[in-house]
């Protein structure tokens, strides 16, 4: 009986909100994983940061591994949620986009562990097939989006078909970058985004040579 109550101790977590618990191990081990990729820390380290034991961790994320796939897609269901809600209350491929990059760079001053995770998981995904083999269907879904994004503009008769491919390409390039080189300075992250919707508009090079 007292081996069964210790083992209760150490695999359940000592509050009640495990709801809370759980989002508080997600939010730190984010911050962990995006300042030094997925050999940052250990699980034991990431217990102590959210003021639990390991063994209520491995409660709530059998494996290191297990918790980096649950931060990726708590990351992913924020950022591509606001992403989807920004689209859709806006008509056209400019104005989806546009609304789409706002919404990036207001996730990127409330938060900047997101973008810098996203960042880190790209070199993770080299150095760890394991990584890289469960974020495939990940990857699948957040490409659709670019698909769905540019189809507006097929639609609406801003982007040719002819263009369809080099346009989700482009798309994809462009949110994806967002995530690196200037993601940890807002200002130039700002200066990033309008200079993208200066180029859609052709504002930012000139073909005449006056």
């Amino acid at each position: 009986m007292a081996r069964e109550s210790s083992a209760r101790r150490l695999g359940r977590p000592p509050d009640t909100d495990s709801a809370e618990t759980r989002q508080r191990i997600l939010e730190i081990a984010r911050a962990a994983f995006a300042s030094g990729g997925y050999e940052s820390s250990t699980n034991r380290e990431l217990a102590a940061q959210a003021g639990i034991t390991s063994g209520a961790l491995y409660y709530y994320f059998g494996s290191k591994l297990d918790l980096y796939l649950a931060v990726h897609e708590d990351v992913q269901r924020s950022v591509y949620g606001r992403f989807n809600e920004a689209a859709d209350g806006a008509s056209g491929f400019l104005a989806k986009f546009d609304a789409v990059l706002d919404v990036a760079h207001e996730l990127n001053e409330s938060d900047p562990t997101l973008a810098a995770f996203l960042g880190a998981v790209r070199a993770d995904m080299r150095r760890h097939p394991e990584i890289s083999e469960a974020l495939a269907a990940h990857a699948e879904r957040r490409n659709g989006f670019f698909v769905r994004l540019v189809d507006a503009g097929v639609e609406t008769g801003e982007i040719s078909k002819a263009n369809r491919d080099f346009m989700i390409e482009f798309v994809g390039i462009i949110l994806i970058g967002l995530t690196d080189g200037v993601s940890d300075d807002s200002e130039r992250h700002q200066q990033a985004i309008t200079s993208i919707k200066m180029a859609l508009r052709g504002e930012l090079v000139s073909t005449s040579a006056d």
